[in-house]
């Protein structure tokens, strides 16, 4: 079995919140300096810039979770991973459907762009990202493992955006693949005050917007290779794979 260090939780310069040198190749450069292995992109309600983070994180060892930070019709925050481009291309047409439009303010939210490999940028998002989409986080989580991917609520310790700050309570038929605690947060105070978590694996990212933060705090994923699937069982702690906070 090896060992990985991992931050599954970074925004790009897609975002609007994150700062515009987040680049796929300046992340990329960070998450080298910072020793990490997996990485995961995670902008708000959209996956496209995800790719082109892969393919230059590739050519280096790096391996690449695509998906993004679902806000849902509760503004509960969700990482969602898919496995391969065809489930990464339906679900970006499910996001594309169910977000409102509500054009941006670049001015007030910040710009939401789009670039290639030379780092010129080909797109701005009008419609504004950090809106929540039509669907409840129940759909959501169904829509994902309908396509085989993976879904862990975000930051579930921080008083807004989380499942406990809107929902009061963590929904007992909701299939999680694990959950998400923020690096504010203390793995062993949160768990002893929520004893209906002790089956789920836990995992910590930094959440950047900047490339300071990337890797400021981290996880391990245990497991044979770099591959969606073995990162799925580590999550679910399956044959003998597991994830253990840094």
């Amino acid at each position: 079995m090896n060992s990985y260090k991992a931050d599954i939780h970074i925004h790009t310069l897609l975002s609007p919140c994150g700062s515009l040198d987040m680049s796929p190749r300046a992340i990329v450069a960070k998450a080298l300096n910072m020793n990490l292995q997996i990485i995961g992109i995670t902008d708000h309600n959209t996956t496209l810039q995800s790719g082109l983070v892969q393919k230059i994180a590739s050519q280096y060892g790096i391996f690449v979770l695509r998906g993004a930070e679902v806000t849902t019709r509760e503004e509960v925050h969700c990482l969602c991973f898919l496995p391969n481009d065809e489930s990464l291309s339906i679900f970006q047409e499910y996001l594309n459907t169910h977000l409102p439009f509500i054009q941006n303010n670049p001015d007030y939210f910040g710009y939401q762009v789009l670039v290639d490999e030379n780092e010129d940028i080909i797109y701005q998002e009008e419609k504004l990202l950090i809106n929540a989409i039509n669907q409840s986080i129940e759909y959501v989580e169904k829509f994902v493992h309908q396509l085989n991917g993976i879904f862990i609520p975000a930051h579930i310790d921080k008083t807004k955006n989380s499942i406990y700050s809107q929902l009061g309570f963590f929904p007992p038929d909701l299939k999680v693949d694990a959950v998400e605690i923020s690096y504010h947060g203390m793995k062993s105070d949160f768990l002893a005050k929520h004893k209906e978590l002790s089956n789920y694996s836990v995992t910590s990212s930094s959440d950047a917007h900047f490339l300071e933060d990337i890797g400021k705090i981290s996880s391990t994923f245990n497991m044979e290779e770099l591959t969606f699937d073995e990162v799925k069982m580590a999550l679910n702690s399956e044959n003998k794979r597991f994830v253990c906070v840094n």
